[in-house]
C-alpha cells in the first residue's frame, strides 16, 4: 500500500476525508494483530507525520506509549485533557514525565472555568448530570483541538472494560474526523505493568491504592477484588465512558437517562 497516494486530502482545502478505505482499514488491522505497538506507532508518524497526536490520561498504558516514542525518536505530540478536576498525584505525574523525557506535553482546558460552569448549570455538574460535565470539560476541547489532525493515538484497551471489548487497532473516528490509532489494543494489564516495572518508569502512585482507572477527583473511586477496572469511574451511574471514545454520544439522550436513574 501506498501511503503518499493515500495522503492527497491532507494538503487540500475544507473539511478533511477519510485517508483510508474501511477495505484499506480493516487489511491493516490484520496486518498489525499480531505485531508489536512500535510497528503501529512508526507507521502512524510515517503516514501523518505532525499531523497524528498522542493523547493520555496518564495512566499506565500513555506511560507505554509515551516511552516508546521517546525511545523510537518520534516527534509525535502529547496532548493531555486537564479538566481542572484531577487528582495532585496527576499532575505530578505529569512534570515527572516532562522532566524526564524532556518533554512538553500539550494542555487542553474547557471553554468554562467550574464557576462558570456552576453559574450555568448548577453546582456539582458531575453529580447531577456526568454526561453533560464530561462534554464540557473533555469531549469539547478534544474535538476542538482534533480539528486539524488526522491521526489520534490512545491508550485504549480490549481488557479494560466491556465497552472497549471489540476495539481495533485502527478504527475511523467520524465524531472527530481522524484516524483513532490503538497501538496497545490487543495488551493485557501484566504485559503493561511488567513494561512499566521493567523500565523503572513512573507512574501514578493511586493505582497502588486500589484505583486502576484514575480520572478527575469527584468521578473516581477505588475499585473492589473482582471488579471491572473502570467501575471505579462515575460509580452508581451505570456509566463507563466519559465520551471521547464514544463517537455516536448524544449528551442530551444520555443525560435524560441518568436523570431518570
Amino acid at each position: 500500500m501506498n501511503n503518499k497516494s493515500l495522503m492527497n486530502s491532507q494538503n487540500q482545502t475544507g473539511p478533511k476525508q477519510p485517508d483510508f478505505s474501511s477495505k484499506e482499514i480493516s487489511l491493516l488491522n490484520e496486518r498489525f494483530e499480531d505485531g508489536h505497538p512500535d510497528e503501529v506507532l512508526k507507521w502512524s508518524y510515517d503516514t501523518f507525520g505532525p499531523r497524528v497526536v498522542l493523547g493520555t490520561g496518564f495512566g499506565p498504558s500513555g506511560i507505554f506509549l509515551i516511552h516508546r516514542i521517546y525511545k523510537l525518536g518520534l516527534k509525535i505530540p502529547v496532548f493531555y485533557l486537564d479538566t481542572n478536576l484531577l487528582f495532585d498525584e496527576t499532575y505530578q505525574l505529569k512534570g515527572r514525565i516532562e522532566e524526564q523525557f524532556n518533554l512538553s506535553i500539550i494542555r487542553l482546558t474547557p471553554e468554562l472555568s467550574l464557576d462558570e460552569q456552576a453559574d450555568q448549570f448548577g453546582e456539582e455538574l458531575w453529580n447531577q448530570n456526568p454526561d453533560k460535565c464530561c462534554e464540557i470539560r473533555k469531549v469539547a476541547p478534544l474535538r476542538k483541538y482534533l480539528a486539524d489532525k488526522k491521526g489520534w493515538v490512545t491508550g485504549l484497551r480490549r481488557s479494560q472494560s466491556p465497552t472497549r471489548s471489540q476495539t481495533p487497532i485502527l478504527i475511523q473516528d467520524p465524531a472527530n474526523n481522524v484516524l483513532k490509532i490503538n497501538p496497545l489494543a490487543a495488551w493485557g494489564d501484566d504485559q503493561i505493568w511488567d513494561y512499566i516495572h521493567n523500565h523503572n518508569l513512573p507512574y501514578n502512585p493511586l493505582h497502588d491504592d486500589g484505583f486502576p482507572s484514575v480520572g478527575c477527583i469527584p468521578c473516581t473511586s477505588p475499585v473492589l477484588d473482582g471488579e471491572n477496572v473502570r467501575n471505579g469511574r462515575w460509580r452508581g451511574t451505570g456509566k463507563l465512558e466519559c465520551g471521547i471514545h464514544l463517537p455516536d454520544l448524544s449528551v442530551n439522550e444520555s443525560s435524560d437517562n441518568n436523570s431518570k436513574n
